[in-house]
């Protein structure tokens, strides 16, 4: 009697070896997806992986809630879905990803890849929550500046946006809910924004802009990179990611807005449209740069960006937000304005791309944030709930156009200096 051949035991069956495979690249590429990256990013650097490890084909359905992936090697193949989870912003983690796709090197192991993203997704935060709340509350300040607000509204935002972002560091980092984690945020931040002004009002000190510091306070609130990267997203034809991600900002703003609207409420706030107070050009001009720089420094902190990034994020909206400042106050409408000021920051991005290593998305979509019509947001939802249905869509008829127009700007600039985007 012959007796059987030993099997090697150190060596899987093929077909287990692809489906290790394919799970250790569908947590790359769910990763990718709860850190923000847009979608055809996602699926771009899942490819570029999956040729790494040695796949010969791979085709995926992308959704916000889950990946389902199918891949073949040989002669087997493989499908597998895994759940993404709760989605954030985080720009290093992005941008380790992003590295990590173009560094891997031919027939790396699941062990490999699977050991790296283990170390990408045990990486603390690069931010303690008093640096990212100290952050918000510069970027608080300079909203509630950049809309026309004087000294004191400026400092009683800031305050309210210190503590509103303490609060919500500290409630995502215990895993609660992030729609209740925005409407407690939004309640506390504005309620400590209008007990600063009650405080300064009682001292004796005029408040002009009341409702504009009210909502500049809870500007940090306004999911801007969900929504810039959806656009994105829906021109690339991924609509199940598109409309996941719009779906979830909404759901996000409208708790932020009960939270403000409680307080509304309480406090008795009625919105107007007083201009701001007059300054001289040059010095206007002088301290909205600095402000663009420092609102938009803080909201690259926020989204743990290296401090690297931080600065080109702040010098790319010290150029691109001023400007579109500077074209509003010349007649130029809101939205067109918009569009011109994202597109210069794309464009100076693509110029400087030999001395910025940071991915594009890492650095484009904070460098815009400042650009969001947050203010207008909140005002027609405020106005709904006041029964001013007509002042109301105004509102928010100009704020899908302008977010509309940030997203536009970008990839104008990006088919300008990425020809290949031009094609499908």
């Amino acid at each position: 009697m012959i007796p059987a051949p030993e099997r090697d035991h150190a060596a899987p069956p093929s077909s287990a070896l692809l489906t290790e495979m394919l799970e250790a690249l569908l947590r790359f590429g769910t990763q990718l997806l709860r850190a923000g990256d847009n979608a055809c990013q996602v699926r771009r650097l899942m490819g570029m992986v999956a040729r790494r490890m040695g796949f010969d084909a791979l085709s995926m359905q992308l959704g916000l809630g889950s990946i389902t992936a199918s891949g073949r090697r040989r002669s087997e193949g493989a499908t597998l879905v895994r759940e993404v989870g709760a989605s954030g912003v985080n720009s290093w983690r992005i941008g380790a990803l992003e590295e990590l796709a173009s560094t891997a090197p031919p027939g790396m192991t699941p062990h490999a890849l699977a050991t790296k993203l283990a170390a990408i997704e045990g990486a603390p935060p690069r931010y303690s929550v008093a640096q990212t709340g100290a952050a918000i509350g510069g970027s608080c300040a300079a909203f509630a500046f950049l809309n026309g607000c004087t000294g004191l509204e400026v400092a009683a935002a800031a305050v309210g946006g210190v503590i509103g972002q303490g609060l919500r560091s500290w409630l995502s980092r215990q895993r609660f809910n992030q729609y209740i984690i925005a409407a407690l945020s939004a309640l506390v931040a504005s309620s400590v924004y209008c007990l600063g002004a009650a405080v300064l009002r009682h001292a004796g000190f005029g408040i002009a802009r009341y409702d504009v510091g009210l909502i500049s306070s809870v500007l940090f609130l306004v999911p801007g990179f969900p929504l810039v990267t959806c656009l994105f997203d829906m021109l690339q034809h991924e609509t199940a990611v598109a409309l996941a991600r719009l779906a979830n900002a909404t759901m996000l703003l409208l708790n932020a807005a009960l939270g403000v609207y409680v307080v509304i409420a309480v406090v008795g706030v009625s919105f107007d449209s007083a201009a701001p107070p007059a300054r001289a050009a040059p010095l206007l001009l002088m301290l909205r740069a600095l402000a663009s720089f420092a609102g938009a420094c803080g909201f690259a902190i926020l989204y743990n960006s290296p401090c690297r990034t931080v600065l080109h994020v702040g010098l790319l909206t010290l150029i691109g937000n001023p400007l579109r400042l500077a074209l509003r106050d010349a007649g130029l409408a809101l939205a067109p304005a918009t569009f011109v000021g994202a597109l210069v920051v794309g464009l100076l991005e693509s110029r400087a791309r030999g001395w910025m290593t940071e991915p594009r998305m890492e650095v484009t979509v904070p460098g815009v944030i400042m650009m969001v019509p947050g203010l207008y947001a909140f005002e027609a939802l405020a106005l709904f709930n006041q029964g001013e249905v007509l002042a109301a869509l105004r509102s928010l008829v100009l704020v899908v156009f302008v977010v509309g127009a940030m997203a536009m700007g970008l990839v104008v600039a990006r088919l300008i200096s990425r020809p290949e985007w031009l094609r499908e």
